[in-house]
């Protein structure tokens, strides 16, 4: 296939891929670490703390699963879609500064979960904006560029922000302090690189407005799970994608707190992430490059299969050098099964109809993340063991490439 260089919508939509990715690096690596400050200063225990971070991490996905198919289907109509992604949007990253103020850990945990169903309500309304910035052909190129350079671009901040966190005492700083500016950092950075795509986003697929915007939202989704029956390929695929993006979404919430509840090094979890950051940069761009020569479904397969490797190996995990290899192993495929999730769905999908599809797909994913980080705090909980949750991601992620197949079985029939 002929290469074709990226259109300058196709880039500022990437752009806000990087910008949003350094508060989910933020989320999942340095801000788990700090919950864990908090809570031991107020006497909670490490399978409690798990927990604790695990039910908000859930909360936060809940939220996004419950309001996320109406607003979805909301912002199909025409002049929606970019005013709903703006509120999120900034929800998100004015919670992300909000968090620099100090406060106790059960206040945190309430401005963490506002900030976090910002962060993924606005994911609604971006990746619904898929079908708008390029064309079907392009989609696997585009969705795997904006994980990759997302990966990679977050890594600015999440550098800075690390040696204000790691060496706060040499700089003069309180803990405290040093995360008050990871967090301004990082809402900055989020905030600056979401422009270029609001001032030049135009909406192409629309549907016209005819009534009121809720009771018609409302209607048009119900049509459109009454759609998912005639269209099975598409209730399959969603059916997969619920069970086996509930590890990837439950790996990348909890890899920090998991390691450090394990009592592993701090710096050691945090470089290794880091290091999870740079290795799924090539790869992404690697899985939209062969998206080009073979077939996606394939690749979504071999994300799958990798990723219950993955899970089987992280129930004995203890050591330090098992958390690197674990963090080499996941770059390599969370970006591929992510982007090509994404892309594979919105090729599938009416393109008029993209933000409320994306919303059904939301429940799906956001869903998943909910019971899977559940079940792992849960489990943590009554058994006291962090290792004991993890042994259920590998069956979810069994069960999901069992659909997937029927899935592209029923694509291809």
């Amino acid at each position: 296939m002929e290469k074709r260089k990226l259109s300058k919508l196709e880039i500022f939509w990437i752009l806000y891929d990087v910008g949003n990715s350094a508060f989910i690096l933020l989320a999942s690596t340095i801000i788990p670490i700090y919950f864990n400050e908090l809570a031991k200063s107020a006497g909670i225990s490490e399978a409690n703390y798990v927990a604790y971070w695990g039910y908000a991490a859930s909360a936060a996905t809940l939220c996004v699963a419950v309001i996320g198919p109406l607003l979805g289907t909301a912002a199909d109509t025409k002049g929606y879609k970019k005013p709903l992604f703006t509120i999120f949007m900034l929800i998100g990253v004015c919670g992300c500064m909000a968090l620099s103020i100090p406060m106790a850990w059960i206040v945190f945990l309430a401005v963490f979960v506002l900030t976090k169903t910002g962060y993924s309500a606005s994911l609604v309304f971006y990746d619904a904006m898929l079908s708008d910035v390029t064309d079907p052909e392009s989609m696997d190129q585009v969705s795997s560029h904006g994980y990759a350079w997302g990966y990679i671009g977050s890594c600015i901040p999440f550098l800075v922000s690390l040696v204000f966190v790691l060496f706060y005492d040499k700089l003069g700083l309180t803990m405290t302090g040093a995360m008050g500016i990871a967090f301004c950092l990082t809402g900055g950075w989020w905030l600056m690189l979401s422009l270029p795509l609001l001032k030049h986003y135009r909406q192409r697929h629309y549907i016209e407005a005819e009534g009121g915007i809720m009771r018609e939202s409302l209607s048009r989704l119900s049509h459109a799970f009454k759609d998912l029956k005639e269209h099975k390929e598409i209730a399959l695929f969603l059916a997969a994608f619920f069970f086996y993006i509930d590890g990837v979404y439950t790996i990348i919430d909890m890899a920090t707190a998991y390691g450090s509840a394990l009592g592993l090094d701090t710096q050691g979890l945090l470089l290794a992430l880091l290091v999870t950051q740079i290795v799924a940069f090539p790869f992404a761009l690697l899985f939209g490059w062969a998206a080009k020569r073979y077939a996606a479904e394939k690749l979504i397969k071999l994300c799958i299969l990798a990723y219950t490797g993955i899970a089987l190996f992280a129930i004995q995990l203890d050591r330090q050098w098992e958390f690197w290899l674990l963090a080499v192993w996941v770059g390599m495929f969370q970006g591929g099964i992510q982007a090509l999730s994404r892309s594979y769905f919105a090729k599938i999908i009416p393109p008029e109809k993209s933000g409320e599809f994306f919303g059904i797909f939301d429940i799906c994913g956001k869903g998943a993340a909910f019971l899977g980080t559940a079940l792992v705090g849960f489990i943590s909980q009554i058994t006291g063991s962090p290792n004991a949750g993890v042994g259920v991601l590998a069956v979810m992620f069994m069960i999901g490439f069992i659909l997937f197949r029927k899935a592209e079985g029923q694509n291809r029939a």
